[in-house]
């Protein structure tokens, strides 16, 4: 690597994420150079390119640990997840699944009354209820049994599956590890199935996902497009994406 490459790979280690912008400045190069130099790092797996920048390459098959997911985007999850909270009326029975940016869906519900939250992520569920003490919002909320995963903060597996089907949901508001033309997809086999169910026994499912997970696969399959009401995002959809008709149905709302 070159000494100035080597300074991206620090600064990226120190921050979590970087941009092309930030970098070019800092650097004292065009954008272009940086953008050159991101697809030498990424080809060398030293990260991951994003929409304008980039972050650490986790592989295909691993997934970062939840506190370290939780300062990717940060600034953008907290963005899209208080604005998905505006979609919660009062009396509704919400699904949320497990993920860095519907963990600040859990920290931003307020002034709504008689709400069910049914949940598999530990780090929501404790948001919720503290919310809920403070008379933040008004409600119940339920968390699934099943098996515990401690690095993701979840709750997931064959008994966590049984439960859900017993549900019917008004929404679902639902993360990934990756999002692309074939759908959404996240890292762990157990978290998709009881993503994949939540979606399934739902009346209208969103889908919130940063533009870090934005043409990137994980190893299982969540749902298709066709599956999916609403995508909230930090990015406008791909432009090659609006010629499959399917994916054209979905409401895209970039925040």
């Amino acid at each position: 690597m070159t000494e100035r490459q080597k300074s991206i790979v620090r600064e990226l280690e120190m921050k979590n994420k970087v941009s092309v912008t930030n970098l070019s400045r800092k650097l004292k190069v065009t954008p272009e150079t940086i953008r050159k130099d991101l697809i030498l790092l990424e080809q060398k797996k030293k990260l991951r390119r994003i929409h304008g920048g980039a972050i650490p390459y986790y592989g295909l098959i691993k997934e970062p640990h939840f506190n370290k997911k939780i300062g990717i985007s940060h600034d953008q999850k907290k963005r899209i997840g208080e604005f998905a909270t505006t979609f919660i009326t009062d009396g509704e029975t919400i699904a949320l699944d497990v993920g860095s940016t519907t963990l600040h869906i859990a920290s931003s519900i307020k002034d709504v009354q008689n709400i069910t939250i049914v949940t598999n992520s530990l780090a929501a569920a404790d948001i919720l209820n503290t919310r809920l003490e403070n008379h933040l919002f008004d409600g119940n909320v339920i968390v699934l049994g099943g098996a515990t995963n401690p690095l993701q903060r979840s709750v997931s597996g064959s008994l966590t599956n049984i439960l859900l089907e017993n549900f019917y949901f008004d929404k679902a508001f639902i993360s990934c590890g990756g999002i692309n033309k074939e759908g959404i997809c996240d890292f762990n086999i157990d978290e998709a199935a009881a993503s994949s169910i939540m979606i399934k026994k739902t009346r209208k499912v969103f889908v919130v996902s940063d533009s870090s997970k934005l043409n990137q696969n994980a190893l299982f399959h969540i749902g298709p497009f066709s599956s999916i009401d609403c995508v909230i995002s930090d990015v406008s959809i791909p432009k090659e994406w609006m010629k499959d008709s399917m994916i054209n149905k979905v409401e895209w709302i970039k925040v």
